[in-house]
């Protein structure tokens, strides 16, 4: 028998943050009868001078633990001018700009434009693209003696002196607890880099009590910080914070971000003998709106 199968693309995701973004400059095909083309047009007039058109988008924000869903009227609504704020905002978890997903997103639209660029069998009308992120930080616990941190990270194992056992991040381990309950990390070039960034781009939003002491090291060319956490604040006061720390850690440092982008909807794909140009067309248009909110 023959019969379509379809993937649930968010499956793998915990929360999924998922974007529809209509592709080309004509959403109708070749076939279309006059009523149907201006019907198509009206809808969307700068489709052929964007390229692009979003349908849709639901996206997480972990400073309420709750959706934001725009639909296909938000769209419609972008202009030249705008289309760039309106797409950054499925990149906004609420509390930063999630710039290695941003980053991710290019990387795997510019694969698919490369198909695009060397095939010439295909026109695709109406059809688009599905981005999908991951919008949380991934549950891991992390056990200081007695006391439970819930560091929404996967990392691997480590082992404190005293015995007890830590999961920590690439970037950072704890190497020593006080007699005071004062606990004290070495953190990587990396994180450092990051928090530095982290608190330059979010500096209006209300941040962590934890001081962060960066100093050079020239054993080892790794700097080092002393961050504390003292026992009163293992109550949970911490945890937001160090979750607000650990979410924006860049790409480079956290690895590659999970991100999926996908070829949807091919209800209207037609032979051809030539590239797919209003495709084409907007997937580069696509790309630079994605590179300047990067660079932006």
């Amino acid at each position: 028998d023959t019969y379509l199968k379809l993937e649930d693309v968010t499956r793998k995701f915990n929360k999924p943050c998922i974007m529809d973004v209509k592709i080309g400059q004509k959403s109708y095909d070749p076939y279309a009868s006059a009523e149907k083309i201006q019907q198509q047009v009206s809808k969307y007039p700068l489709m052929e001078e964007i390229g692009f058109l979003v349908l849709g988008m639901r996206v997480y924000h972990v400073s309420s633990d709750s959706y934001e869903t725009q639909n296909q009227h938000y769209g419609r609504s972008l202009t030249k001018e705008t289309v760039k704020d309106g797409i950054s905002k499925f990149f906004h978890s609420g509390y930063c700009l999630r710039k290695d997903v941003v980053a991710a997103s290019i990387q795997k639209v510019e694969k698919i434009l490369e198909w695009f660029e060397g095939q010439t069998q295909l026109n695709f009308y109406a059809s688009s693209l599905l981005f999908v992120y991951e919008g949380s930080c991934q549950a891991t616990t992390v056990r200081l003696s007695d006391v439970t941190l819930a560091e929404k990270r996967r990392v691997p194992k480590g082992l404190l002196s005293g015995g007890d056992v830590l999961e920590y991040n690439n970037n950072i381990h704890v190497i020593n607890s006080t007699e005071n309950g004062k606990i004290e990390a070495s953190v990587s070039k990396g994180l450092s880099k990051f928090y530095a960034l982290h608190k330059k781009a979010c500096s209006k939003r209300h941040h962590s009590q934890l001081s962060l002491k960066v100093e050079n090291s020239e054993q080892d060319n790794v700097w080092k910080s002393s961050t504390c956490i003292t026992q009163e604040h293992m109550n949970g006061n911490v945890l937001p914070q160090l979750e607000k720390v650990f979410y924006h850690m860049p790409a480079e440092t956290k690895g590659s971000a999970n991100v999926d982008v996908r070829m949807i909807d091919f209800a209207h794909v037609f032979p051809s003998n030539t590239k797919d140009e209003g495709y084409i067309y907007g997937l580069k248009n696509l790309i630079t709106v994605l590179q300047n909110i990067l660079d932006n």
